[in-house]
């Protein structure tokens, strides 16, 4: 859940808020009044948001705190599984989301997003060298996390044998791990974490299936409150914090170029 992702489901349970007369989104102010945001996230995508032990830690973690403290605010995270995150904005469960998401037109019906704080995209991992490319996984078996952009990318491939999804993105490395699948398609920074994790592991990585941009959300609308996130992502940017925090998790600079 991140970069990271698409899915009809959530869409559906969106519109479904929506029919059913969803909560009002909190504007900038309403939320600036209070002195606190809610932001939601999965933390089951290391290295960008996790739990060490009870600590929700990774690079959008990270990210989210830095912008709220140059909006003025605390943060209060929500953690739940990635199909529930952006559905929840139509019922005012939190103010934002922040987990990976890739900018998609399907999405953008549904939320308002902001500017991306990184770019990557889904590469291929598999134990067989001669998997490396998007035209090699045909007739393979490939593994993806239910409801991201890799699922529906792998899925328009042509001669991929089998898709097999995942309801995390780590039960879709242990297919691989464990030989149930020939190949896992995954963010690039991912699954670079993972090999440098599991050396004796035998994976290897190839190349982009696509690329994309990365950016949190708020509810459909709420331009006040998207506006704010931009002009605090953009001064992250600006002083060297989103740099400092890129090289912290990854060593790169992870911006879009």
């Amino acid at each position: 859940m991140m970069f990271k992702r698409s899915s009809l489901k959530w869409l559906l349970a969106a519109a479904a808020a929506l029919m059913l007369g969803g909560a009002q989104a909190r504007p900038f102010d309403e939320i600036k009044k209070d002195g606190k945001i809610i932001i939601a996230t999965e933390g089951q995508f290391a290295p960008f948001n996790y739990f060490q032990g009870t600590k929700l830690t990774g690079f959008e973690v990270d990210v989210a705190e830095a912008m709220a403290a140059k909006m003025g605010l605390k943060v209060e995270w929500k953690a739940l599984g990635f199909d529930a995150l952006l559905a929840g904005l139509r019922q005012d469960r939190w103010d934002m989301v922040i987990a990976s998401h890739g900018i998609t037109e399907e999405r953008a019906k549904a939320v308002t997003f902001t500017e991306p704080h990184y770019c990557s995209g889904g590469v291929i991992v598999a134990k067989d060298a001669a998997i490396k490319t998007a035209k090699d996984l045909a007739g393979k078996v490939v593994s993806v996390q239910t409801g991201t952009t890799y699922l529906e990318n792998v899925k328009k491939l042509a001669g991929v044998k089998e898709v097999k999804n995942f309801p995390q993105d780590t039960d879709a490395r242990g297919a691989l791990l464990t030989g149930r699948v020939d190949a896992w398609v995954t963010d690039r920074f991912v699954a670079k974490q993972a090999l440098e994790a599991n050396p004796s592991g035998g994976m290897r990585m190839g190349d982009f299936v696509f690329v994309e941009r990365i950016a949190s959300a708020v509810a459909k609308g709420n331009s006040s409150l998207a506006g704010e996130i931009n002009k605090a992502l953009a001064a992250i940017l600006a002083d060297g914090t989103h740099a400092g925090l890129s090289k912290k998790w990854f060593n790169e600079d992870i911006r879009c170029k």
